[in-house]
């Protein structure tokens, strides 16, 4: 499949790929073009369009309190999986810094992201060199569910 966003990725829009080839589409392949491109682009290349908030027609997207990250978990069926969940909390908190206190590692990866924005040549320099990051995360939110009193109990 072919997906569809906004070019200069930082938070979200390097979560959101990272999501999508580890739990929906392993083959997937990434444009990023000029905000006003993403509908026009998306049609030529038959791909799916996220994180483009200012766009009514995006369905994946920042919507009633979530980021895109958090919206693709709902829109396919992957929030069973409480890592992720956890994972989506820190994204959350990282992509929108007036709630960066949703979790306390969203000020990190808020670091983390805009470093590597700042570092990275382009997008697809970014998602290669931040994915292991999200392993990472993942691998951690994994770890403190799996060792939670609760699911010891």
């Amino acid at each position: 499949m072919k997906w569809i966003t906004r070019e200069n990725v930082k938070v979200d829009r390097v979560a959101c790929p990272w999501l999508i080839r580890k739990f929906i589409d392993s083959e997937a392949e990434f444009f990023f073009v000029e905000e006003a491109a993403v509908n026009a682009q998306a049609r030529a290349l038959q791909a799916t369009p996220f994180d483009v908030p200012k766009n009514p027609d995006v369905k994946l997207n920042h919507r009633n309190g979530r980021c895109s990250f958090e919206t693709i978990l709902e829109s396919y069926q992957l929030t069973s999986d409480p890592a992720l969940v956890a994972l989506g909390r820190i994204v959350h908190g990282a992509d929108v810094p007036k709630e960066m206190d949703i979790a306390p590692e969203s000020a990190g990866l808020y670091a983390l992201a805009n470093g590597f924005s700042l570092t990275c040549a382009g997008d697809e320099e970014r998602l290669r060199l931040q994915f292991p990051l999200y392993d990472a995360l993942y691998a951690f939110c994994q770890s403190r569910i799996k060792n939670s009193p609760s699911s010891q109990g």
